[in-house]
C-alpha cells in the first residue's frame, strides 16, 4: 500500500538559518515522517536551478542546488530514510528545463550546433507572428522569440522554461540516463512533473476552442483554459517514452513511478504493467468550492473509471493549489478540524495510491498572504482574482510558541509563517489523541494493515445529498463507509446489519438508526 508524503523543501525545515528549508532539515525530521507511517517521501525539485519557478526550472539534473545543500546531503538523506523504512521519491521535470541549462544555451546559439534540435523551435509566420495559438499555463502565448536563431521556442509555463524536444533521440537517451543515475544513487521512485506536456503535435496545428461550458477549476478564466488541448499536450508519443522509463526502472526492483497528469482522461492511459505504477490528475485539486456529496461522487467516479485496479492516485492538496481545508471545506473555522478529519477518512479508504501534502495531517488552512508577501510568478500574475500557490507553500509549523514556528532561526523566512497555521503546530497536536495529526496516524496505520483496499471496487450509489455512502468490495472483503458532508446532524434509517465498527467519530447507532454529527464518519466491516 503506497502512501506518499510530499515535501516542499523550501518550507519543511531550515537547518542552517538562511530562512529556506533544505535537505539536512528533512533528515532531522525523518523520525516525524516515520511516526506518521507513510511509505514514500516525495521531495519537490532540489536540483541546480535559477529558481524562477522555485526549482521546477532545472539547469542541472544531477546536482543538488546549494540552496538545499549538496549531493552528499542527499546521499545521507537517502541512507537515513531507508533506516526508517522510508523511500525517497525524486521529482523529475522532463518536459522542460531552465533557459540557463547548458543544453539550451548551446541550442539557442545557432540552427546547426550539436544540440540545435534539443528544444522545440519554430519559424515565425510570414508576418512575424507566433507559429500558432498555443497558450502558456502562466498566461500569454506559449512561444518566446530567440534573436540568435531568428526563431520562436516553445514554453508551456514561464518564458524561462523552454520545452525539451523529446522527439530527438539524443534528448530521450539523456533523460533516461538521468532516471538511471538517480536510481543508482538509491532513490526508490519518481514523480514526473507535468509529463503530459512531454510531446507536441509536430505539425504545430492550432488548438480548437474549449467546448462551451467545459472549462473548470483554477485555469477556467485564463487563455490556457479557453482551449481544447488537442495538439500541445497528451500526444501518443509520450506513452512510448513512459514505456522506456519503465524499462529502466525495472532494472531496480521496487522502483515506484508516479505521473502528474492534467486530466483523468490522459492519466488513465499512462498506467499499467509496462507504464507508470500510479498517476494522478488535478481532478480533486480543481475543486474550488464547498464540496458536496454530489460533486465528490462525480470526482470519485472520474478518478476510478478506466483505471486498472490499484493505479489511481489521490491528492487533495499539493504545492500547486490552495489547501483543501480552505478550498473545499466550510469557511467557518470551527468546522475546519472536523472537515479535515472527515475528508481524510474518505481519501485514506480509497483504492490505489495516495499523495499527502506536508501539513495536511495538521489540518492546515491556506495561509492568508498580502500581495507584498507573494513570490510566485503565477500568483503575482493573476492576483487578486486567483488564490494560488504561495498560500500553500508557507513554512511548516512545528512549534506553537517558538519564533517562526520552529521552522527556521532566520530573522526572515522566504515566505512568512502564518499565524493561523502556527496555532495548529505539531507540538500542539502531538499528545492530543483526538487531534487531526493523530487521526492521520491512525488512518495511515489502518490503511497499511488493510492492503486489500488498494484494489477494492467502490460503489457510491446509495449516497444521500448529505452523506457519502461508500461500499467497498474485494474478494471476500467488504466494508461500508458513512461520511457526513453536512455541517449539521443527519439520521439514516434502514441500513440493516452494519457489521463491526472499524473506526468512527461522531456516530451513534441505535436499532436501525444511525446518527451522524456534523462531519462525522464511520466504517463497518461486513461479512461477505
Amino acid at each position: 500500500m503506497t502512501t506518499i508524503y510530499q515535501i516542499y523543501p523550501r518550507s519543511f525545515q531550515d537547518s542552517n538559518g538562511d530562512g529556506v528549508g533544505d535537505l539536512r532539515g528533512i533528515v532531522d525530521r525523518l523520525p516525524y515522517l516515520a511516526k506518521l507511517g507513510v511509505d514514500m517521501v516525495w521531495i519537490s525539485p532540489f536540483f541546480l536551478s535559477p529558481q524562477k519557478d522555485f526549482g521546477y526550472d532545472v539547469s542541472d539534473y544531477r546536482t543538488v542546488d546549494p540552496l538545499f545543500g549538496s549531493n552528499a546531503d542527499l546521499a545521507q538523506l537517502i541512507t537515513e530514510a531507508a533506516q526508517h523504512n522510508l523511500g525517497i521519491m525524486v521529482d523529475l521535470v522532463l518536459a522542460h528545463s531552465s533557459n540557463q541549462h547548458p543544453w539550451f544555451l548551446e541550442s539557442r546559439a545557432s540552427r546547426d550546433n550539436p544540440k540545435a534540435d534539443w528544444y522545440v523551435w519554430a519559424d515565425p509566420l510570414p508576418d512575424g507572428n507566433v507559429p500558432n495559438n498555443w497558450q502558456s499555463v502562466f498566461g500569454g502565448s506559449a512561444w518566446r522569440w530567440e534573436p540568435r536563431r531568428q526563431q520562436y521556442y516553445l514554453t508551456h509555463f514561464l518564458g524561462e522554461q523552454p520545452a525539451l524536444n523529446l522527439y530527438a533521440p539524443a534528448v530521450r537517451e539523456e533523460l533516461l540516463a538521468v532516471v538511471e543515475y538517480w536510481l543508482q544513487q538509491g532513490v526508490k521512485g519518481f514523480r514526473f512533473d507535468a509529463i503530459h506536456f512531454a510531446h507536441y503535435d509536430p505539425q504545430l496545428r492550432n488548438n480548437p476552442p474549449a467546448p462551451r461550458g467545459s472549462t473548470s477549476g483554477a485555469l477556467s478564466d485564463s487563455p490556457f483554459g479557453m482551449q481544447d488541448h488537442v495538439y500541445d499536450l497528451g500526444q501518443p508519443a509520450t506513452i512510448d517514452f513512459i514505456r522506456d522509463i519503465r524499462k529502466v526502472a525495472d532494472r531496480y526492483p521496487g522502483a515506484l513511478l508516479l505521473g502528474e497528469v492534467g486530466t483523468v482522461e490522459i492519466a488513465r492511459t499512462y498506467v499499467g504493467a509496462d507504464k507508470f505504477d500510479l498517476s494522478y490528475s488535478f481532478n480533486m485539486l480543481d475543486i474550488r468550492e464547498l464540496v458536496t456529496v454530489g460533486l465528490f461522487r462525480e470526482k470519485l467516479a472520474g478518478g476510478l473509471a478506466g483505471f486498472l485496479p490499484g493505479t489511481s492516485c489521490w491528492a487533495l492538496s499539493n504545492h500547486d493549489a490552495p489547501r483543501h481545508v480552505t478550498r473545499m471545506g466550510s469557511q467557518d473555522p470551527s468546522h475546519r478540524a472536523a472537515f479535515a478529519k472527515m475528508i481524510a477518512a474518505v481519501v485514506l479508504t480509497l483504492p490505489g495510491g495516495l499523495c499527502l501534502y506536508q501539513g495536511e495531517e495538521l489540518g492546515l488552512p491556506t495561509a492568508d498572504l498580502r500581495f507584498e508577501d507573494l513570490v510566485d510568478p503565477y500568483d503575482i500574475a493573476f492576483y487578486p482574482d486567483h488564490v494560488g500557490r504561495d498560500g500553500a507553500r508557507t513554512p511548516m509549523p512545528w512549534f506553537q510558541d517558538v519564533a517562526n514556528a520552529g521552522f527556521s532561526t532566520a530573522a526572515n523566512t522566504w515566505l512568512p509563517v502564518d499565524a493561523a497555521q502556527q496555532a495548529l503546530a505539531v507540538d500542539s497536536q502531538e499528545e492530543d489523541p483526538q487531534s487531526t495529526l493523530n487521526h492521520y496516524r491512525r488512518l495511515i496505520a489502518w490503511r497499511k494493515n488493510h492492503p486489500w483496499i488498494k484494489k477494492a471496487i467502490v460503489d457510491s450509489s446509495n449516497s444521500t445529498d448529505q452523506v457519502l455512502q461508500l461500499e467497498y468490495r474485494h474478494g471476500n472483503q467488504t466494508m461500508l463507509g458513512l461520511f457526513n458532508f453536512a455541517a449539521e446532524s443527519v439520521e439514516l434509517k434502514g441500513l440493516g446489519g452494519l457489521g463491526t465498527v472499524e473506526w468512527q467519530e461522531g456516530v451513534s447507532v441505535q436499532n436501525d438508526t444511525v446518527t451522524l454529527q456534523p462531519f462525522a464518519f464511520a466504517t463497518f466491516t461486513q461479512a461477505a
